[in-house]
C-alpha cells in the first residue's frame, strides 16, 4: 500500500478520494470538489490517500499548528475492510507529524478531532463497516481520544452557515495524565480551524462566547 500526498484537484486520485468522502459523510460535512483547489496547495494542510493496486481505499487529512503545539485530524476514511487501512493511515500520519514537530523544534501536546456521537444519530439503517459511528468511536477511544466537556457545534462545510450538531470535539493528549485543556487553547484552535468558513451560525457564536467565560475544559471518556 502507498501513502500518497494529494496536491491538486486534477489528480485522479483526488477525485476518487472526494467520491469516497461523499459516500461516507453527509453533504454538509464535505467541502465541494472545486473548493479543494486552494487547500490542496496549502503546504500546512496534508491530504494523503492510501492507494492499493491503483485504487484509493482510504484517506486522511491533518495539520500541525506549531505555535499551539497541537495537531488536528480533519478526517480519516477507510473504504475497504481487511487491508489494515486504519493502522496504515494512523502510523504514517504519526510518523509525519513527528517529523513536522522535529522540523519546528516543538513538542506537541496532542491532537484534536471531531467524532459523531452515535447516541445522537439514527444508526439503525447504517451498514456495519469500519466507518460506523459506534465502531469508530471505540477504535478512537482505544487510541486515547477523549471528548471535551462542551455542547459542540460547528459551521457547515458547504458554506451555507448551518449549525452542524451530533458531533463531539475530542482531543488525544500525548500525556495520558492530562485531564483538561485551557479554554483559551480550545477557543484559539477553533477560531483558526474555522477561519475558512466566514458564515457561522448563531449557535457557534454562543458556544464561543461561553468558552470565553471558562478557564478550562475537562476531557471526558468516550
Amino acid at each position: 500500500m502507498e501513502y500518497v500526498r494529494l496536491t491538486s484537484i486534477e489528480d485522479p486520485l483526488f477525485r476518487a478520494t472526494h467520491e469516497l468522502l461523499g459516500r461516507v459523510f453527509p453533504k454538509e460535512e464535505v467541502l465541494a470538489y472545486e473548493r479543494w483547489e486552494e487547500p490542496l496547495r496549502d503546504k500546512g494542510i496534508h491530504v494523503y490517500a492510501a492507494v492499493h493496486d491503483g485504487e484509493v481505499v482510504g484517506a486522511t487529512e491533518y495539520r500541525y499548528y506549531e505555535d499551539m503545539r497541537v495537531a488536528v485530524t480533519d478526517f480519516t476514511v477507510i473504504g475497504r475492510e481487511g487491508l489494515g487501512i486504519g493502522r496504515f493511515l494512523a502510523e504514517n500520519r504519526r510518523k509525519h507529524l513527528e517529523r513536522l514537530a522535529a522540523e519546528t523544534r516543538t513538542s506537541p501536546i496532542g491532537m484534536f478531532a471531531e467524532f459523531y456521537d452515535p447516541k445522537k444519530l439514527d444508526v439503525r439503517a447504517m451498514e456495519l463497516t469500519p466507518m460506523h459511528p459506534y465502531v469508530r468511536r471505540e477504535v478512537l477511544s482505544h487510541l486515547g481520544y477523549r471528548k471535551l466537556d462542551l455542547d459542540y457545534v460547528h459551521p457547515s462545510w458547504d458554506h451555507e452557515g448551518k449549525a452542524v450538531t451530533g458531533l463531539d470535539l475530542c482531543f488525544m493528549p500525548f500525556d495520558e495524565r492530562t485531564t483538561f485543556l485551557p479554554a483559551s487553547l480550545v477557543t484559539a484552535f477553533l477560531e483558526r480551524y474555522y477561519a475558512a468558513l466566514p458564515n457561522r451560525p448563531d449557535r457557534w457564536h454562543a458556544m464561543m462566547e461561553a468558552l470565553g467565560k471558562r478557564a478550562e475544559i475537562a476531557l471526558l471518556p468516550l
